[in-house]
């Protein structure tokens, strides 16, 4: 695929990767990345062929993109996904540090379809004491000590 590709384009192959997915057993999820108008990578939900639950769509792309483009910060690319990333996966992209993120259906379709995004949203809206899971803080002596290594070390990668 080339630069003349619009973002219609783009997600519409997004979608194909989902509903191929889909055939194969997996998931309705699909994910391309996409810098400069060319296709770096895809990523098509894995997580029950995997066992893992973050081989999200969007989290497969971005680690292809990685691979492919030898660098962790993917500045300059684009997501484009199936559906609207859940938190896992908009988190992921903020980390990538994407320029863009493009999705087609969203939180709602994928609620519709059985899916916690929509749900997970609202959780992270809500104090931590009402959540399902207990998150919490202990602190200690040492609890800063990879902090205190890490600004200490001269040559570690900045990111």
């Amino acid at each position: 695929m080339t630069s003349e590709h619009t973002d219609e384009t783009w997600l519409a192959h997004a979608v194909q990767l989902a509903v191929a997915n889909v055939a194969d057993g997996g998931g309705p999820f699909g994910a391309v990345i996409v810098r400069g108008g060319v296709l770096v990578a895809e990523g098509q939900n894995r997580v029950t062929r995997d066992l893992d639950p973050t081989a999200h769509a969007e989290v497969q792309a971005i680690r292809a993109a990685g691979r492919e483009l030898g660098d962790f910060a993917l500045t300059g690319c684009v997501l484009f996904a199936s559906c609207e990333p859940c938190p896992l996966c908009v988190s992921a992209a903020l980390w990538a540090r994407l320029d863009r993120v493009v999705f087609a259906a969203d939180r709602h379709d994928a609620a519709r379809g059985g899916f916690d995004d929509r749900a997970f949203y609202d959780l992270l809206q809500q104090d931590r004491a009402t959540w399902p899971m207990s998150v919490s803080q202990v602190p200690g002596a040492g609890a800063a000590a990879p902090f205190d290594a890490w600004l200490a070390d001269q040559d570690r990668t900045r990111y």
